[in-house]
């Protein structure tokens, strides 16, 4: 089994552990034998299984063509977009995500030290991604990629995933079905779970080589629209549906310079202990705590109170200057 095989399968079956998995269809396909299963509709249905499948044949990933990803174009980006003085990767072009704008030195609610990710804003509405499983197993189907309808730049592309269950025939081989288009096409029953995941599609060869806890820090691949793409996978947490949406946790944050003021706010960057990385970004929760969510309601207040805040209580004492002013994905991946 390969390391992206292996990933997969530990992304769909971590959030499904528990649940009972049901064969898509449990009843006759037609009246008589009072509900029970004969051999005639028994060889019906494998028929119809195999008929479903007929002309279609799987991919192999490794032959596939990739999609190209650009998370830093006007399309993608709100407050990471490209730009002749910024700077930022290329579409398509490897990021390393350890170091520049993409990690921040922070502190946690009673002080700690915390390190995260900066993926950008996103929003709270998550997007589906499809993992495949074969009528009456509950492990995804070996080798199988998951499969997504949408990337950096797509209009409701979200780096959080709400996982939805496809049942597929017995006979099914993996990676027959390489989009959503075909999953629909085929007629698979789909099952929207509770359960989200936050893995944000990046260009091939990119690294994030920090995580919280003893999670795999490779990407993994998947399907989109025929093509293959690449994805980190953050699970310092589980995380579920809050109603709809993507769960959030509060993140207080100050700036070089105020909003409002000329050049102020993000582009200004974040404020600083002298001669370090530290900043006085204070999060609300830990990876531990039951409200975590690595999906942040950004809370800005006046750099003026910088040298006071050291913590949650603090932070909230600051003057505040906006509430609110962003939802951004920045996975906890180091506490001290």
């Amino acid at each position: 089994m390969s390391k992206h095989t292996t990933r997969r399968r530990f992304l769909v079956a971590a959030g499904l552990a528990g649940t009972t998995l049901l064969a898509g269809c449990t009843g006759s396909t037609g009246g008589g034998n009072g509900g029970t299963m004969g051999t005639a509709t028994t060889e019906e249905m494998t028929t119809e299984s195999t008929t479903e499948q007929s002309g279609s044949t799987p991919t192999d990933p490794e032959s596939a063509p990739r999609a190209t990803v650009d998370r830093f174009s006007e399309a993608a980006g709100t407050l990471m977009v490209r730009t002749d003085e910024n700077g930022l990767p290329g579409p398509d072009e490897a990021v390393d995500f350890d170091g520049g704008p993409f990690i921040t030195q922070g502190l946690g609610p009673d002080g700690e030290v915390v390190r995260y990710y900066n993926f950008d804003v996103q929003a709270t509405t998550p997007a589906p991604i499809y993992a495949l499983f074969r009528e009456g197993e509950d492990t995804p189907v070996e080798g199988q990629l998951n499969v997504i309808d949408v990337i950096p730049g797509d209009e409701g592309y979200n780096d959080f995933w709400h996982v939805h269950k496809v049942t597929v025939p017995e006979d099914y081989e993996a990676n027959t079905a390489t989009s959503l288009a075909d999953i629909e096409d085929a007629g698979y029953e789909m099952e929207a779970t509770d359960m989200l995941v936050n893995c944000p599609v990046v260009p091939d060869g990119s690294t994030a080589s920090m995580r919280y806890g003893d999670e795999d820090t490779g990407l993994v691949e998947g399907w989109y629209q025929g093509m293959v793409v690449s994805y980190f996978q953050f699970t310092e947490a589980a995380l579920t549906l809050s109603g709809d949406s993507v769960p959030l946790s509060p993140i207080y944050v100050t700036f070089n310079v105020n909003p409002g003021e000329d050049g102020g706010g993000p582009p200004s960057g974040f404020v600083t202990e002298d001669g370090s990385d530290q900043t006085h970004n204070v999060v609300a929760t830990l990876p531990d705590d039951s409200g975590y969510s690595p999906l942040w309601f950004v809370n800005i207040y006046d750099n003026a109170d910088f040298d006071a805040v050291s913590d949650l209580g603090s932070a909230t004492d600051a003057e505040q200057l906006a509430s609110g002013a962003a939802n951004v994905n920045c996975p906890i991946v180091s506490v001290e």
